[in-house]
């Protein structure tokens, strides 16, 4: 990560804003700076943090909306500088990623495959009305069953005609890691070992371990590899190359190889 922050950000000298540090979140107790990434874990890295904090006395008892509505954990930008500046050189900074097609997949699947009353209107309805030659009143009313072939149209779209989101936006532009330099990283394919052995580097009570469960629309298989492949296929090569060029910074930064290679 470094290596590429050296190679290709200029801006690795840049004052650290508010703006920096708007998806970390703080825990004060164990002195831990979370930086969420959606779709790596998220959720339940947000139970963990409660759990540490004394909100709650085990994550499998924290509700999905407790955890994304709760407004129980603090994020960064709402301290003052000092504040910010105190906690970004004294506390454990960690954030987790995943290979960033399967993560674009997931969230592909978790919002546009199931009833959902934002992401259907507010992204599906343009996504359609751009992207769908004839579309119906129907499907342009409710936005629903965008295809995931417009939903890369929209995404490789430089005039897009909605913006982006942080469930698909880039892990280095969420979490800034050329300007904050992170203690931690670790993957969602090795979540299991990599998410205790940090709880063990903090010295988290021995009885809390990273949940297992899935979060949401816990009856469907978990985003793989090979469901990530099904979608790819879909696409034209030159869609593909451009979706990896998209996420090029990322997959280089995080030390991912090119996937699907034999599809080119």
């Amino acid at each position: 990560m470094r290596e590429t922050c050296l190679k290709y950000k200029s801006n690795s000298k840049k004052t650290i804003t508010p703006y920096h540090v708007s998806r970390l979140f703080v825990e004060d107790k164990y002195r831990i700076l979370y930086c969420e990434v959606p779709k790596a874990g998220c959720s339940n890295w947000k139970r963990v943090l409660m759990v540490l904090n004394g909100l709650a006395s085990s994550t499998n008892v924290i509700q999905h909306n407790t955890v994304h509505y709760g407004n129980y954990l603090k994020r960064l930008d709402g301290f003052d500088r000092k504040g910010i500046n105190h906690r970004l050189s004294t506390y454990t900074k960690m954030l987790f990623v995943r290979e960033p097609f399967e993560k674009l997949v997931s969230a592909f699947r978790d919002k546009f495959e199931h009833a959902n009353n934002y992401y259907h209107p507010v992204f599906g309805r343009p996504i359609i009305s751009k992207y769908r030659l004839n579309a119906t009143k129907e499907a342009l009313r409710m936005g629903s069953g965008v295809t995931f072939q417009e939903f890369i149209q929209y995404l490789l779209d430089v005039h897009r005609p909605v913006g982006m989101d942080i469930h698909w936006d880039h892990v280095n532009r969420l979490c800034s890691p050329c300007l904050i330099d992170y203690d931690f990283i670790g993957k969602f394919e090795t979540m299991e070992e990599d998410a205790n052995f940090f709880l063990h580097l903090i010295n988290a009570p021995q009885n809390l371990t990273f949940p297992r469960f899935k979060d949401r629309h816990s009856n469907e298989e978990r985003t793989t590899t090979q469901i990530t492949q099904q979608y790819f296929k879909q696409l034209s090569p030159s869609q593909r190359q451009r979706s990896y060029d998209f996420y090029y910074m990322d997959y280089l930064m995080f030390n991912y190889s090119k996937p699907f290679e034999d599809l080119y």
